[in-house]
């Protein structure tokens, strides 16, 4: 039997169910402290690692985090562009964007599921840290790159959270915002970065408010 809490919020129109199964339900929901309360101390323990390794400049760490991060900046763009907005007329595809994001633009102030459930985030976890190290030759330069991907990953949980739920009060808080509030309320075929715009700039896929002029236009 899910939360009475959830039940009432559903009865209220605030979330939705998405599993028959009680169980799976559960699963589905995710408090937003849990990614943080995960990966933090695994990014701690790579940090261990490779101190007690001493086979790489501090220096030369922090330039491979910071090139993580920057890979994370990217893949945050291409999974919310071409996966989380996969869109299809077929009743499966329509299923499957549905439960990858389309939940999320119905009802996108459910502070359940704004950030990933660990049973999406964990593999796909193990899958970037195995690209990193193959394609890197090893946990050398492996594990920065690693972290500083993590610790991106991590800013766009904490950032998307705090857009939809928190009153942003800085220059930097408002226009992150705006931006993310433009995707949802007015374009959904822009703003695809959440933790940077970056990449919109770079694709020209800056969100605007469409009309309602352009709307019958189009």
């Amino acid at each position: 039997m899910l939360n009475p809490v959830i039940e009432d919020r559903i009865r209220a129109g605030e979330t939705c169910r998405m599993f028959r199964s009680d169980f799976f339900e559960w699963f589905s929901r995710i408090h937003p402290a849990t990614p943080f309360v995960t990966y933090l101390p695994l990014i701690a323990y790579f940090f261990y690692r490779i101190d007690r390794r001493h086979d790489l400049g501090w220096l030369s760490v922090m330039g491979l985090v910071a090139t993580g991060l920057m890979v994370w900046s990217l893949a945050e763009y291409v999974l919310h562009r071409y996966v989380f907005h996969f869109i299809r007329e077929a009743s499966w595809a329509k299923k499957l964007h549905f439960f990858l994001h389309g939940v999320h633009h119905d009802f996108p102030s459910d502070k359940d599921r704004l950030v990933m459930p660990l049973g999406a985030s964990l593999p796909m976890a193990v899958l970037f840290y195995t690209v990193f190290y193959f394609i890197t030759g090893g946990v050398r330069l492996g594990e920065p790159l690693y972290i500083g991907f993590a610790f991106g990953y991590l800013l766009y949980d904490g950032t998307h959270y705090a857009v939809h739920h928190f009153r942003q009060t800085t220059r930097i808080g408002k226009f992150l915002k705006k931006h993310h509030m433009k995707h949802h309320h007015g374009d959904n075929f822009g703003g695809f970065g959440v933790s940077s715009p970056l990449w919109d700039v770079v694709f020209r896929t800056m969100p605007h408010i469409v009309k309602k002029s352009e709307r019958a236009a189009a």
